[in-house]
């Protein structure tokens, strides 16, 4: 199944962020469109966020992100993040 689609992949994925930036949110705040890095988003995540999301994908997933531009392609919105995560 896309990950897109995938219900309890993208609710791991926002947890994992929440946790992982010391966000005081809860995960049902964060839309799967929501734009996780544009400077109007309302998680106000920055590059230090971004790194420190990817270890934990890494670790969670065992997908590594390496280039600065697949990141921020990936790391769009949840939906984006979840489809690269499971692409099928």
């Amino acid at each position: 199944m896309k990950g897109s689609l995938d219900d309890q992949l993208k609710t791991r994925i926002k947890t994992l962020i929440v946790e992982n930036c010391d966000l005081d949110i809860q995960i049902t705040d964060i839309g799967d469109e929501t734009p996780l890095f544009e400077s109007a988003s309302k998680l106000e995540l920055d590059s230090i966020d971004a790194l420190q999301i990817s270890i934990a994908v890494q670790n969670a997933f065992g997908i590594a992100i390496r280039d600065s531009k697949e990141m921020r392609r990936v790391m769009r919105t949840i939906n984006s993040f979840a489809d690269h995560i499971q692409p099928e």
